[in-house]
């Protein structure tokens, strides 16, 4: 089966850096792109950042410049490097993959666990 596994969250003061990774694996035919979210309690599940697999790169206004996103592994593995890191960034960050699936090669997406991350000020 298809599975999205975080890491690399956890508790940093204002002004720091963190970097998420997500690993993909599972029967892939190909993958559209891959991208993170997050989601603090009570509230929605924002976007944050998308990477296609042309390597276009999409971002939120509230994180176009101190945050980016790439690609390594063959496509499979998407990073999120986080600078100047602000304590309204704290939430749980959900990494998402758009694919085909090997089997159907219908399109789908899936999402890891999440990562928590936590600014302090």
């Amino acid at each position: 089966q298809v599975q999205l596994v975080e890491s690399g969250g956890g508790l940093v003061q204002a002004g720091g850096s963190l970097r998420l990774s997500c690993v993909l694996s599972g029967p892939i035919f190909s993958i559209n792109g891959m991208g993170w979210y997050r989601q603090v309690p009570g509230k929605q599940r924002d976007f944050v950042a998308f990477i296609t697999s042309g390597g276009s790169t999409g971002y939120a206004d509230s994180v176009k410049g101190r945050f980016t996103i790439s690609r390594d592994n063959g496509d499979r593995t998407v990073y999120l490097q986080m600078n100047s890191l602000k304590p309204e960034d704290t939430a749980v960050y959900y990494c998402k993959a758009d694919y085909k699936n090997l089997w159907t090669k219908t399109t789908t997406s899936s999402w890891g666990q999440g990562t928590q991350v936590t600014v302090s000020s």
